[in-house]
């Protein structure tokens, strides 16, 4: 509008509309408007005053709207505006209106309406978060480099990034998964970078760390809860779909992206999180900061006194995971089994995972508690946790019958030790079944059994047990006498004496 005064005031002046074009203020034919509609409005009078901005603009604006045509879409007005709020494209409105309402117009004057109406919706403002020392972390995952993995297969790595929201100084870690394990490391080494733990944490809703999102009321994984009490911080889970609200964290990993990653090669995991502790302290957190407009570092020896100091001893962080009790009272977790009270069998228990332990409850009932296994398709069992009739097959192994078998006599345990030493054929069962016949007949008269047994070499259970039924063993054992003629032969030799000089005997 200053531009449409000065031609007026030189129009005014008596200036031809060739010298005012030739000045490149304004083309002649736009020019010749201007001086119909002031010669319209009576401003071309030397007598009178300029007119104000507003109402050149206003005439100008008026004469422009008179002036153009009336678009082709203009009857479906408040029905594109539907569509497009409810996020349908421009080709697919287009369509719309040809296939229902018989517009024969051009794409181009749909795609102009979308353009006028997306013009007079009102502007979403936004408001910059203030954070005060220690106040507040922000926390992220963002994609990594491709590395070799251990199981020697390429995998993708994950970026773990917490970033103080004051001073904007950085911890970042790269890891190969997003589980709930490793998101409780990450927050445990991150809290040892600071020296320190932040009031509060802001972060995404992963389920890793929240179960179920709500902008209301958010389900916490159990874990983080047991973590975030641990620590002393607070959990700030963001709106669904709200990325903003952890704005500083989400630039934080666009950084580490476009200026760490690129141009930087790695051989393994470890190497790659090496470079990363050197770029923050060498390169990220020197930096001038383009929002605070101070070094990052800097910030943060200032705000290093304002964070919570760390537990005197660290929270035994585990996770949390729902497992059922199957028919051979097992729990299944990462391929390792671990027994469970038999009464449970078919249940659904929880499972608390640390590094070293593993603990399962009846909601809050603890019920058992096992050393963390090592290799899959291990087995761990408590021998209470079976049934009754397991327990006892499992509790009379070799020892117990070698044990039970002395309690009886010499002869049981000489029979029963025979009995195990069977190298063809497992005998164990065997074993078992005669120092039951001690509860059924006494131990006296199994001691019998067995010395009768061993007596005629023969020592199996069917044996002892053939003895005891038909009462053998409280019969005296009946004593050969030899004649008195075949006590001494008189042509009898050994074989040693025969065979000492075979070509004497044969020479007599």
């Amino acid at each position: 509008m200053f531009q449409y005064r000065q031609v007026l005031a030189r129009l005014r002046a008596g200036d031809s509309e060739r010298d005012i074009a030739r000045s490149k203020l304004m083309g002649r034919q736009k020019l010749a408007a201007l001086r119909a509609l002031a010669a319209e409005h009576g401003w071309l009078d030397p007598a009178r005053e300029l007119p104000d901005e507003a109402a050149i603009a206003q005439a100008v604006g008026a004469g422009r709207r008179a002036s153009s045509s009336v678009s082709s879409v203009e009857p479906w007005r408040e029905l594109v505006a539907q569509w497009q709020a409810a996020g349908v494209q421009g080709k697919a409105i287009h369509a719309a209106l040809r296939r229902q309402h018989g517009y024969g117009g051009s794409y181009s004057s749909v795609a102009r309406m979308l353009v006028a109406l997306r013009g007079q919706q009102p502007v979403a403002t936004t408001v910059r978060l203030h954070f005060e020392p220690g106040e507040a972390a922000q926390v992220d995952f963002g994609a990594g480099p491709v590395l070799m993995h251990p199981d020697g297969r390429p995998r993708r790595t994950w970026a773990f990034v917490m970033t103080l929201a004051h001073s904007r100084h950085q911890y970042v870690e790269f890891v190969w998964d997003q589980t709930v394990a490793t998101w409780l490391g990450c927050h445990r080494r991150a809290f040892e970078w600071f020296a320190g733990v932040p009031a509060r944490l802001i972060i995404d809703n992963a389920k890793c760390a929240i179960t179920k999102a709500c902008a209301k009321d958010p389900l916490v994984q159990r874990a983080y809860a047991e973590c975030a009490e641990g620590y002393g911080f607070k959990i700030d889970a963001c709106p669904p779909h709200d990325p903003q609200k952890k704005g500083i964290v989400e630039a934080g990993v666009k950084y580490l992206k476009g200026n760490f990653l690129p141009t930087r090669s790695f051989r393994d995991l470890a190497d790659l999180n090496a470079q990363a502790r050197t770029w923050v302290l060498d390169e990220a957190g020197t930096r001038v900061h383009g929002t605070t407009r101070v070094k990052p570092l800097a910030l943060f020896e200032l705000e290093r006194a304002h964070l919570r100091p760390l537990p005197a001893v660290a929270p035994d962080l585990g996770s949390w995971h729902r497992v059922a009790v199957h028919r051979d009272c097992h729990v299944q977790f990462e391929r390792v089994l671990y027994s469970a009270p038999f009464a449970l069998a078919g249940k659904t228990l929880w499972l608390r995972a640390t590094d070293a332990a593993v603990a399962l409850y009846d909601e809050l009932r603890h019920v058992a508690t096992h050393p963390r296994g090592q290799r899959p398709g291990e087995r761990i069992t408590v021998r209470d946790h079976l049934p009754p009739q397991a327990q006892a097959f499992f509790a009379h192994d070799r020892s117990w019958c070698v044990a039970q078998a002395a309690r009886v006599g010499p002869a049981c345990q000489r029979l029963i030790e025979q009995l195990l030493s069977d190298r063809i054929v497992e005998r164990l069962r065997g074993a078992q079944g005669v120092i039951q016949l001690a509860k059924q007949y006494s131990p006296e008269r199994v001691e019998a059994a067995c010395q009768r047994a061993l007596a005629h070499e023969s020592p199996y259970f069917r044996t002892v047990k053939t003895i005891l039924a038909s009462g053998a063993d409280l019969r005296a054992e009946p004593i050969a006498e030899t004649p008195q003629a075949y006590a001494r032969s008189r042509f009898a030799r050994d074989a040693a004496s025969l065979f000492a000089h075979p070509q004497q005997e044969l020479l007599h």
